[in-house]
C-alpha cells in the first residue's frame, strides 16, 4: 500500500483473513472483512451501497481502501468485459482521501459518502473527462467543461466516479458495441452482448465493480442491460431526474429522455433515486415534488391491480422469456394484488412502432450534429466511416423528414400514450417481459446487433426485441427486475410500469417481488466465471 495513506494492514488469523486497519491518530479501527490476500477486493465486490455506507459512516471500512479495492477489480476484470473506457482513478483515489478525512473528523456525512459509482460515456459530461458520444473515433480525445445530472447530484451526494462505461454510437440500439470500443461482453457469459445502450454500466455493476452506476434510457436504455445482466434499472417518471440539455432545453422530449440508476438491489436504487431526484429550473419539465423512494419500499401492494401482458399485445417474444414472466408475476398475488391478463387497444405493428422509435430519436441526434458542425466537426461529410451503417440510414432519413410527418410520427405516439392510459383506468400497475428474447453474440466488426427475427417474426434489430420503448413515448415511470433466469445461466428481465408519476408504486412493487423472489445468487456465475484476457 502507499506511505502517504494513514492505515496500515495486518494480516489476521485463519482462513478468514480479517484485515484490521488501525488509525494511527485518535485509535479508531477500520476492519476489511475476509479476503485472500492483503490486497484482495472480493469482500467489497457484492456488497450493496447501503452496506458500505453504512460501515464507511461506522469507521468500520476506510473510503481509501473501498476505493483501492474497486480499482483493483477494475484493473483485474475490466479487460474481459470491456464495461469501463474511460478511467479516473487518480482523481479517485483524491476523493477518497477527502472522504476519509472527513469521516475521521466526525463531519456530517452525505447519503452515498464514498460510495465508487461510474457514468456512461454518451451524452453525460463531467468536466475534463473525454466524450466520445458511444465510441465515435473522431472523439477520442474530446472534452467538455460541464456535468450532467448524474456526475453533479451524485457527486454532491459523496459518491466518487471512477470511470466512464460503454455505450453504442448515439445510444442508437440496445446493445453495446461501436468501431472505438468494441463490445461490452455480458459477466453472465462473455460469449453475450451486454444490452444497451448503458450496457457499460449494466456489466461494471453485475461483475462486481462498482455497487451503482449511471443509466440513461431513450428507448430502454437502462432496462435493456438491467434485464440481460441480472440487475435492477429504474427510469422515473419524466421530468423526476432532471435532464439538462443546451442550446435545446427541450431537446430531451422527442422521446423522453432519462438518466437513472444500475443497482443489484432495489434498496440501493432507492438510494441513488433520492439524491438525483429534484427540481431544476433549467429543465423546462422538471418535477417540483419530492418522492420518498425510502418509505415506499415499505409500502403493501396489498389490493393493487396489476395488469399482465406477454407482449403488449404486437411482440413476438421468445418462450422462454415469456414462461419466465408469466410464473413470476403470479408471486404478486402472494402479496395480496389481483393480477389479470389483459389487451393493449394497438393497431400499430410492431416494426411500424419500431420505425417511429427510429425515427424520433432522429430529432436529437440530427441537433447534436448540427452543433457538432459549429465546432469543425462534419461526421457525416468527413468521418463517415467512424458512424455505422444503421445510424447513417436513420440520420439520412432523418435529414430528409418535414413538418407533416413530424406531426404524423406524434399521433403515432399518442395512440401508443392512450393504449397505455387506458388500462391505467382499470389497473395500478401493467408488468411485461422487459425484452423478447435471450442475450445475443457478440460480433468481431464494432457492429453487433440485435435479433432480426424471433418466433419466425421479423424485428427490427435496433430496437424492435424491446418492450420497453412504449413508455419513452409515454413518460410513465418503469423498471427491470430479474424474474428468474433462462437455460440456467441468462437473466430474464420483467418490467415493472407505474402511472404517470407514481414512482412509488414501482418501488413498492420492485420491494415486494425481491423479497418474494430475491436474486442476489445469481451474481455467483458472475463471480465465479473464470477470467479469460
Amino acid at each position: 500500500m502507499r506511505g502517504k495513506e494513514p492505515f496500515f494492514g495486518v494480516l489476521i488469523i485463519q482462513k478468514s483473513l480479517i484485515i484490521i486497519w488501525e488509525r494511527l491518530q485518535n485509535g479508531d479501527i477500520l476492519f476489511l472483512k475476509g479476503g485472500k490476500s492483503m490486497n484482495n477486493n472480493e469482500p467489497l465486490a457484492y456488497m450493496s451501497v447501503k452496506e458500505m455506507s453504512s460501515l464507511i459512516a461506522e469507521k468500520k471500512l476506510s473510503p481509501v481502501e473501498v476505493m483501492e479495492a474497486t480499482i483493483e477489480r477494475i484493473e483485474e476484470r475490466n479487460p474481459e468485459i470491456n464495461a469501463f473506457v474511460y478511467l479516473g482513478f487518480e482523481e479517485a483515489r483524491e476523493k477518497a482521501k477527502v472522504a476519509e478525512e472527513k469521516v475521521m473528523k466526525g463531519e456530517r456525512l452525505e447519503l452515498l459518502h464514498g460510495i465508487p459509482t461510474a457514468m456512461k460515456d454518451l451524452f453525460d459530461f463531467k468536466p475534463g473527462w473525454v466524450t466520445t458520444f458511444g465510441g465515435i473515433p473522431a472523439f477520442k480525445d474530446y472534452v467538455v467543461d460541464f456535468s450532467c445530472t448524474y456526475a453533479d447530484r451524485i457527486e454532491k451526494a459523496g459518491a466518487i466516479l471512477v470511470g466512464k462505461t460503454n455505450s453504442p454510437v448515439m445510444g442508437l440500439r440496445g446493445v453495446t458495441d461501436n468501431y472505438l470500443f468494441g463490445a461490452t461482453k455480458n459477466p453472465f457469459d462473455v460469449r453475450k452482448n451486454s444490452g444497451g445502450s448503458s450496457g457499460g454500466s449494466a456489466a461494471a455493476v453485475a461483475d462486481g465493480l462498482v455497487p451503482i452506476a449511471e443509466g440513461t434510457d431513450g428507448g430502454g436504455s437502462i432496462r435493456i442491460p438491467a434485464s440481460w445482466c441480472g440487475l435492477y434499472g429504474y427510469k422515473g417518471s419524466f421530468g423526476r431526474v432532471p435532464f439538462v440539455s443546451r442550446p435545446n432545453a427541450f431537446g430531451g422530449i422527442h422521446p423522453f429522455l432519462f438518466e437513472g440508476t444500475l443497482t443489484r438491489n432495489v434498496e440501493d436504487a432507492a438510494m441513488g433515486m433520492s439524491v438525483l431526484t429534484g427540481y431544476d429550473s433549467r429543465d423546462p419539465f422538471s418535477l417540483d415534488e419530492k418522492v420518498d423512494y425510502m418509505g415506499a419500499l415499505q409500502k403493501p401492494i396489498k389490493g393493487m391491480k396489476i395488469a399482465y401482458s406477454p407482449d403488449f399485445g404486437v411482440f413476438p417474444v421468445d418462450n422462454k422469456v415469456k414462461e419466465i414472466v408469466s410464473n413470476a408475476v403470479k408471486l404478486f398475488e402472494d402479496a395480496g394484488a389481483k393480477v389479470e391478463e389483459v389487451r393493449f387497444n394497438i393497431h400499430r405493428d410492431q416494426k411500424e412502432l419500431s420505425d417511429l422509435w427510429n425515427r424520433m430519436m432522429m430529432y436529437g441526434n440530427i441537433g447534436a450534429f448540427e452543433g457538432f458542425k459549429k465546432q469543425g466537426i462534419d461526421l457525416l461529410k468527413d468521418q463517415r466511416d467512424d458512424l455505422p451503417p444503421e445510424f447513417i440510414e436513420w440520420i439520412s432519413k432523418g435529414y430528409e423528414m418535414n413538418m407533416t410527418d413530424f406531426i404524423r410520427d406524434q399521433e403515432m405516439r399518442s395512440e401508443i400514450y392512450d393504449a397505455i392510459e387506458g388500462v391505467f383506468a382499470d389497473y395500478d400497475l401493467i408488468i411485461t417481459p422487459t425484452l423478447a428474447c435471450l442475450p445475443v453474440d457478440n460480433r468481431t466488426d464494432g457492429n453487433t446487433k440485435g435479433p432480426t427475427h424471433i418466433n419466425g417474426v421479423e424485428v427490427d434489430p435496433l430496437i424492435g426485441w424491446c418492450l420497453t420503448y412504449f413508455t419513452n413515448f409515454t413518460g410513465h415511470p418503469s423498471a427491470s427486475i430479474p424474474a428468474g433466469l433462462a437455460e440456467g445461466r441468462y437473466p430474464v428481465g420483467m418490467q415493472i410500469i407505474g402511472k404517470r408519476n407514481a414512482d412509488s408504486d414501482v418501488f413498492a412493487a420492485s420491494s415486494v417481488f425481491e423479497q418474494l423472489k430475491p436474486w442476489h445468487d445469481i451474481y455467483k456465475i458472475c463471480r465465479d466465471r473464470s477470467l479469460v484476457l
